[in-house]
């Protein structure tokens, strides 16, 4: 019984904090429907009617297809070399433990605790020439992901069994072949987790892209949510409907990697 009584406090005690959570995103769609009188008062009530066009308002005046397209390249292009370089990186420390190795395997992860010397990056940029261009934003983001990424594929690379890479170079492979075929495809679930992280990262990235982007034609959608409140902070209805039009990819990238993750983790319980 008191395991019964503890499950059902757990699980209430779940939901409960998954509707507090969920509250803000309710409260958000619900207000991008209605009017702009209705929507100043900011409730959870239903529209008496339902505007349909304040999305398209949005995406006209809130330049979103630029913007979006924009968000999507940085997001993507992180994402892919971070992955790559973080498991190229992983796998090497993990197995070539040396003291040198080491060295670098906890200097690189302890940039996961030290902050971004702002004044110093602005002038690594400026002396590269890549200061407000999408190539810096690009490798910005890639390197902020770096850290946790290879803290986390390091992880994952030291339960995969050495017995493997053996077998590997008995037949033949080279040191390369032997992590993209043998090694690569068993940090598949690892893989998707940290791309769904680098993702939402990089797409919800304000910071960066505001400090090191002067021109507006390459803001991504965080920075033209901030524009379009600055211009429309009383038309709470457009404001939450841009809102909407921000989180919806992130929320479908999400979506999506926990049903890769999931089904790459039950696979590969069923091959074991």
């Amino acid at each position: 019984m008191n395991k019964k009584v503890q499950s059902l406090l757990v699980n209430g005690l779940a939901w409960i904090l998954s509707l507090t959570m969920l509250t803000p995103l309710l409260l958000i769609v619900v207000n991008s429907f209605k009017t702009q009188t209705e929507a100043a008062s900011m409730k959870l009530s239903l529209p008496t009617r339902w505007v349909w066009d304040n999305y398209s308002v949005v995406i006209e005046k809130g330049k979103l297809i630029s913007s979006f397209s924009n968000s999507l390249l940085y997001s993507a292009a992180a994402t892919v070399f971070g992955i790559a370089l973080a498991a190229i990186a992983a796998y090497i420390f993990a197995r070539n433990p040396s003291k040198l190795n080491r060295f670098f395997y906890f200097f690189m992860v302890l940039g996961i605790a030290m902050p971004i010397n702002f004044v110093t990056l602005t002038k690594v940029m400026q002396f590269t020439h890549i200061i407000n261009t999408q190539l810096g934003i690009i490798v910005l983001l890639t390197v902020i992901s770096l850290p946790f990424s290879v803290f986390l594929l390091h992880g994952y690379i030291g339960s995969v069994p050495r017995e493997l890479d053996e077998a590997g170079i008995v037949d033949g492979c080279s040191p390369f072949r032997l992590f993209r075929t043998i090694v690569l495809p068993l940090l598949a679930p690892v893989l998707a987790t940290v791309g769904v992280l680098n993702f939402m990262n990089a797409w919800n990235e304000f910071v960066i892209p505001l400090y090191y982007l002067n021109d507006s034609g390459k803001w991504p959608m965080t920075l033209a949510v901030y524009n379009f409140f600055g211009q429309f902070q009383v038309s709470w209805n457009l404001v939450s409907a841009d809102i909407v039009l921000t989180t919806l990819p992130v929320i479908v990238i999400y979506l999506l990697g926990q049903k890769y993750i999931i089904s790459g983790m039950t696979s590969g319980s069923v091959k074991g």
